[in-house]
């Protein structure tokens, strides 16, 4: 049978081997990119589901809207991460930022001008497709370009970069722009960012160079589409043959519930008499959360490199960030209107939510030959915590509350702290080149 290789090209070695504290600097622009486009997708994050109850939707509606958007956020994540090996990272990137782009438009004019539910849930929907492509395409791109025993360094500065957009100025901005120029206003800003980081993916990182596929017989390219649909195949049977890749594909789900579950739930909570925040100081309050996290998500990747990834989600992440979700509603219910309690519960829920890191190295870890598939597996399990986290809040709320949504994601965290003493990976060390004697 003939051997396919879709391993990064060699011809970026030079560029490889120039790194800050794990950050491949060929990749400096992509980084930056990221930070725009994260922003854009990231602005109405800590306030939609607020603004949606406005316009006259029920809480469960707006849980709904959350739901289905996490709901093809999933699927385009699990495809992204082979799409992109397949197709190059860069190409995937930019298809993201066009399809964002057209699809946040509808979402706006024909969803929410006229607040129409349906129209609604697809426009979104379908807009969640798009920022998995260009996030998620370029973490192949860095697992491409980074040395083994740094991985969990360079995923750090990702989701440093993912977190500078989406976390600190998609919450800080919203709470100057919403006063000035409403809810609806701020959302059509948001296209701006995303424009403007498909810009900088155009003009500020280069395309790949692809590493020629190795076809040992003749009608290439049969063998060449057989290649590729087995590589897509694999993101399927990675999950079935490899036992530790599908459990940590659960725990990979869980360690994000309360990040994407919060957003549906917190403002309201936050917002109402009960704890008594404005819409802009509790968005002061989020973006506080993400405030910290560049510094501690590259801390926590070098951190995990040595004293080992498993041991560091186990306890700092599971253990630490299902009691930081607990604290992060009961605080400020105890506590109401004391910013100071509120902010530390979110530094609290920002500092162990980040140790989870090591989570996007340990799957490449575990299939180094599909690698792309591998992440793909990871993306899966993060675009399911996308849906899983809102799906909860919509399932709960009517029942049991917020407490009850909050109370059950602890629970998962600290089960799943358990589910991670039967995942072995074998985490690479950094060995130092042998040393020449001269004679």
């Amino acid at each position: 049978m003939s051997a396919v290789n879709l391993a990064p090209a060699a011809g970026n070695t030079a560029d490889n081997e120039r790194f800050i504290l794990g950050m491949p600097l060929a990749l400096l622009g992509g980084y930056i990119a990221i930070v725009f486009c994260m922003t854009g997708d990231g602005i109405e994050q800590a306030f939609l589901s607020k603004y949606l109850v406005q316009l006259g939707f029920s809480a469960r509606e707006a849980a709904l809207v959350f739901t289905v958007y996490g709901a093809t956020a999933a699927l385009s994540s699990w495809l992204s991460g082979v799409l992109a090996e397949i197709f190059m990272p860069r190409r995937i990137m930019l298809i993201g930022v066009v399809w964002w782009l057209v699809f946040h438009a509808l979402f706006l004019v024909l969803g929410l001008a006229h607040p129409n539910l349906p129209l609604t849930l697809l426009f979104y929907g379908i807009r969640g497709i798009a920022y998995p492509l260009f996030f998620y395409g370029f973490f192949v791109w860095v697992v491409q370009q980074s040395r083994p025993h740094q991985l969990a360094s360079a995923i750090g500065w990702t989701w440093g970069m993912f977190t500078i957009g989406y976390g600190i100025i998609g919450s800080y901005l919203p709470s100057y722009t919403i006063p000035a120029i409403g809810f609806r206003g701020t959302l059509w800003m948001s296209m701006a960012w995303v424009a403007a980081g498909g810009l900088l993916i155009v003009f500020f990182t280069r395309a790949e160079t692809k590493a020629p596929l190795v076809l040992a017989h003749q009608d290439q390219h049969a063998r060449l589409a057989t290649g590729k649909l087995a590589e897509i195949a694999k993101c399927v049977t990675l999950i079935l043959q490899n036992r530790n890749i599908a459990l940590a594909l659960v725990t990979r789900m869980i360690c994000n519930l309360s990040l994407f579950g919060f957003p549906v739930i917190m403002p309201l909570l936050y917002t109402s008499p009960r704890v008594g925040f404005t819409v802009p100081e509790w968005l002061r309050i989020w973006g506080t959360f993400f405030l910290v996290q560049p510094v501690t998500n590259v801390c926590w990747g070098l951190i995990g490199d040595r004293i080992g990834w498993m041991r560091q989600m186990r306890w700092f992440g599971f253990v630490g960030c299902g009691t930081a979700t607990l604290l992060f509603y009961w605080l400020p219910i105890h506590y109401p209107r004391n910013t100071l309690v509120a902010t530390i519960a979110a530094l609290l829920f920002a500092f162990t939510v980040t140790s989870f890191v090591p989570m996007g190295a340990i799957f490449p870890a575990m299939e180094p030959q599909h690698k792309g598939a591998a992440v793909s597996v990871q993306n899966l399990g993060g675009g399911l915590a996308n849906f899983g986290g809102p799906l909860l809040a919509a399932m709960i709320l009517p029942y049991w509350g917020i407490g009850g949504v909050v109370v059950v994601y602890g629970l998962l965290y600290y089960a799943a702290a358990v589910l991670t003493l039967f995942i072995h990976v074998d985490q690479p060390r950094h060995v130092k080149a042998p040393t020449v004697a001269m004679h």
